[in-house]
């Protein structure tokens, strides 16, 4: 498993056991107080470089989405973007996952400010057409939600990025083992929060942390 996810569990757990600790905390995460205003924490490692903090940001990517578009960093120029992990033949978490982004999708769907990105693990199988099929049978609009696909090193390692496990495993149905967290991602590339989206209650938390960030830009 990688360095970064593993670095990312122990920041969770910390968080979590604070959040328990913490009435007034309604959100998936533990807020912090930054010039007075309450705002998301910016999630990941951070060195000081020349004496200024720089965070960990979500490198350059390339893929293609459900309309064999190019999805890049710029797609999401002054958004924020929440960010998954799936495959469409998926047997076990995955439908459980995507009910919870319709939420999400649903509940923003007048907010152009933020937009949804789903990578598909698997991608052999899951071609452009197969990803746009996939997104007619959700009901979604390909210009506020990409269904993308790639290399697949590239996948798995943007994964790393996002703080999210995801890799093949023959023992795993459907040949892949991957995590159902959801990961929110502001307009500078920095992870902001993070819910499980295979969890209702966490999902309705995830979204006090978008409007919060939407509240921010």
């Amino acid at each position: 498993m990688r360095i970064k996810y593993l670095i990312f569990n122990v920041v969770f757990l910390l968080l979590f056991l604070a959040s328990c600790q913490t009435e007034t905390n309604t959100t998936s995460t533990v807020l912090e107080e930054v010039d007075g205003k309450i705002k998301l924490p910016i999630l990941g490692e951070k060195e000081v470089v020349n004496g200024k903090t720089v965070y960990h940001t979500i490198p350059n990517f390339s893929f293609i989405n459900q309309d064999s578009m190019l999805v890049t960093n710029a797609t999401f120029k002054d958004q924020i973007y929440v960010v998954d992990f799936f495959f469409t033949s998926c047997p076990t978490i995955c439908p459980k996952v995507k009910r919870q982004m319709l939420r999400l999708y649903d509940k923003f769907e007048k907010e152009p400010r933020l937009k949804f990105l789903s990578h598909s693990i698997d991608i052999k199988y899951d071609t452009p057409d197969r990803l746009k099929k996939f997104g007619a049978k959700l009901g979604i609009k390909s210009d506020r939600w990409h269904l993308v696909t790639g290399e697949e090193d590239e996948i798995f390692e943007i994964a790393d990025d996002y703080f999210i496990a995801a890799h093949h495993d023959d023992d795993a149905p459907g040949g892949f083992d991957h995590s159902g967290r959801l990961i929110l991602v502001d307009k500078d590339r920095m992870v902001r929060g993070f819910c499980e989206g295979t969890e209702p209650e966490s999902v309705t938390r995830f979204m006090d942390d978008i409007q919060m960030l939407l509240d921010e830009m």
